[in-house]
């Protein structure tokens, strides 16, 4: 060997084991982050569903395991007039009480969009009915709807409105109304902020060409705010629709279903058969008859958001 040449030392590349190997593989990686998610799904979501379902086609009672009895649940539901109450109710109460709130969440999301002083401060103090505690909520129109304590009859009478107290909750159609302005009043934020998000998005350079063309202010909402705001506007429904149709815990806190069975909706009136009632085959029976009204708000959800390729400039096939 020369003097002049020095040894050439290569080093071997160190292949990775099995282990590195496999957490570079995508797929798996994918798997393993799901995993959690996917099991907590299974365990508090898929078998409570699986078991509702199972459940309404048994005539399974508290303490007896019951049997199988197919359809008979829901023979006896279609005969039930309190039951076809609380279907009547449930649609009325989501149908006004959403329309109600994306009418005035609408409105309030436009004022909070212009330049207000204190802009920041108005929106958190927005937020303090969705921020409320439901329960609390509730308890807050139970005294204002009382019939001896309330705030709105004390009023009535010091301004010779009325001569005695109002009942708002004793009677059906008074409560009925009574607890549709009472979830109104606590889903407004939730639309008005959320609407508020997606009106934050649209370009200004829009409104200052339909200015420029002489647009008016109402030709602006119909042309550029709603059709921009369509995308937002069926998630935010969806859920409000879900939300309100599934409602629980302002109905039971306030009225409990009454007076005389007429302000259930079919989330309290399933409670109320299958848990202090005991008939857990008949409850799980009408919370499973719940499943169509909810599908068709996803599925109002899914071709609301079809419009989405129209506002990105592609073909809405």
């Amino acid at each position: 060997m020369s003097a002049t040449t020095a040894p050439v030392w290569t080093k071997t590349r160190q292949q990775p084991g099995a282990l590195a190997r496999l957490f570079d593989n995508k797929a798996f990686l994918i798997i393993v982050c799901l995993a959690p998610a996917v099991g907590l799904l299974m365990t508090f979501l898929t078998y409570p569903l699986g078991l509702g379902i199972w459940l309404a086609f048994t005539d399974t009672t508290i303490g007896r395991p019951g049997i199988w009895v197919g359809l008979e649940n829901f023979e006896y539901l279609l005969g039930d007039p309190i039951f076809l109450n609380s279907v009547f109710y449930s649609v009325f109460y989501t149908a006004v009480a959403t329309f109600g709130k994306f009418g005035l969440g609408l409105w309030l999301a436009l004022l909070l969009n212009q330049h207000l002083p204190m802009k920041s401060l108005l929106r958190a103090i927005i937020l303090l009915p969705w921020i409320v505690p439901t329960v609390l909520s509730a308890i807050a129109f139970w005294w204002i709807y009382d019939p001896q304590f309330s705030i709105l009859s004390y009023l009535s009478i010091k301004m010779g409105l009325t001569e005695g107290p109002i009942d708002f909750i004793n009677t059906a159609w008074p409560a009925r109304w009574s607890l549709i302005f009472a979830n109104i009043w606590r889903g407004i934020p939730f639309v008005a902020i959320s609407l508020l998000a997606g009106l934050q998005t649209i370009s200004p350079s829009l409104y200052e060409a339909a200015l420029l063309d002489g647009a008016t202010p109402w030709q602006r909402f119909r042309h550029i705010t709603f059709p921009m705001l369509m995308p937002i506007l069926a998630i935010v429904m969806t859920f409000s629709i879900i939300f309100t149709f599934t409602d629980f815990q302002l109905v039971y806190a306030i009225t409990r279903g009454g007076p005389v069975n007429s302000t259930h909706l079919m989330a309290t009136l399933a409670f109320q058969r299958g848990i202090p009632g005991g008939q857990l085959g008949e409850g799980a029976a009408i919370a499973v008859a719940m499943i169509p009204f909810l599908v068709f708000a996803t599925l109002f959800s899914y071709f609301g958001l079809a419009r989405r390729k129209w506002q990105q400039g592609e073909s809405n096939d």
